[in-house]
């Protein structure tokens, strides 16, 4: 067990190389909205549900930002991943076609991102082998992903999620993404890629350069809260979902926790669920939250709630406008998919044959 004294050095030396971390992420971001062309990008998500309103202005709204400054941006769909914990492929198919689905009515543009899959990319996939030679069994158990993940999975610890750092390595390193947009929570899995990138170019390489060393650029994006105050999650069934319908939105909100107290004040340590729904309505109006309080005042929580549905669903409404219309057009959802995954697998190929070439295996 460790000591008061040793938890605080840790949890200093973590202070310490964040900081350094985002002086970088800085640094480059500086960069890149000076060359925005020299760079690659490469975020993604897990398809294990529909999107919703933290997903939006944690990540998709910064991917479309990118994109549209002349990024090449590339968002992996991690199918693969989603069985790291969980024991059912159930709505797979539903769910990847949905997260596309939201993607375009977001913003992104099928030509100018790349949308993937793990599964339809089998020479990305084959990069695992040669990666894992570059870590050891320590450096994957100390990953702090790996525990967490396998703590609230509470599933035993699998080949796959002891792996899946390295198999995300892959997916920044396939395309030579040299940025990752990242909350600060994921920031060690972008350092392993960074090692693995190192430990590839020395060892098989000669030292010349196959793989970049990957930046991450980590976000400022304010960690959103659910409904009821907790982090905003699928599974907590806290979540405003991009693709629900405003009557839907009404009665999730209606039915959302508050306390006792009339007058409506922001104070996300005490009053947590009332801020919690502060914080949604000042996302999606460009508020402040203090100042919606103040205007909301004595009126309570019914008239809170009214605020935030009406703020919501004004907010998403062009959004899921967008989004009808392209569900009436499932065969297009395909083919954008079915594109994605042709670059993508050319892309993997080539950089596998420069694997290859790199370490004698082309015979």
């Amino acid at each position: 067990m460790q000591s008061e004294e040793q938890v605080t050095a840790a949890g200093n030396e973590i202070s310490e190389s964040f900081k350094t971390a985002k002086k970088l992420s800085d640094q480059v971001l500086t960069k890149l909205e000076e060359n925005p062309g020299q760079y690659t990008m490469l975020t993604g998500d897990r398809p294990t549900g529909r999107l919703h309103l933290g997903h939006y202005f944690g990540s998709i709204r910064e991917r479309v930002q990118m994109q549209d400054r002349g990024v090449h941006t590339n968002i992996i769909i991690a199918d693969y991943q989603v069985i790291t914990d969980r024991d059912t492929t159930e709505h797979m198919k539903d769910n990847v076609l949905n997260l596309v689905l939201d993607y375009l009515a977001a913003g992104i543009d099928p030509g100018k991102t790349m949308i993937f899959t793990h599964s339809a990319t089998p020479a990305e996939n084959q990069l695992m082998l040669p990666f894992l030679s570059l870590v050891t069994e320590a450096e994957l158990h100390r990953n702090p992903t790996v525990k967490s993940e396998m703590e609230a999975s509470g599933h035993a610890l699998t080949g796959l999620l002891l792996t899946y750092p390295v198999h995300q390595a892959c997916d920044i390193l396939f395309c030579k993404a040299n940025v990752v947009p990242i909350g600060k929570d994921n920031l060690p899995h972008v350092e392993l890629t960074r090692t693995i990138a190192r430990r590839f170019n020395e060892r098989y390489a000669g030292g010349n350069t196959v793989f970049p060393e990957p930046a991450a650029i980590l976000s400022d994006s304010p960690e959103i809260p659910g409904l009821d105050g907790r982090k905003m999650s699928k599974s907590y069934g806290n979540s405003i979902m991009l693709g629900a319908t405003a009557e839907e939105t009404a009665k999730l909100i209606k039915k959302s926790p508050t306390d006792s107290e009339r007058r409506i004040t922001f104070d996300p340590v005490n009053r947590p669920q009332v801020s919690a729904l502060l914080t949604t309505a000042g996302l999606v109006t460009g508020r402040d939250p203090r100042e919606i309080a103040e205007e909301i005042g004595d009126s309570g929580a019914g008239a809170l709630k009214a605020y935030v549905t009406d703020s919501v669903n004004t907010f998403l409404a062009p959004h899921r406008e967008r989004r009808a219309e392209l569900s009436k057009d499932m065969d297009y959802i395909h083919d954008v998919l079915d594109e994605g995954n042709r670059k993508a697998e050319q892309i993997a190929e080539e950089t596998l044959d420069q694997v290859r070439s790199a370490m004698g295996m082309r015979y």
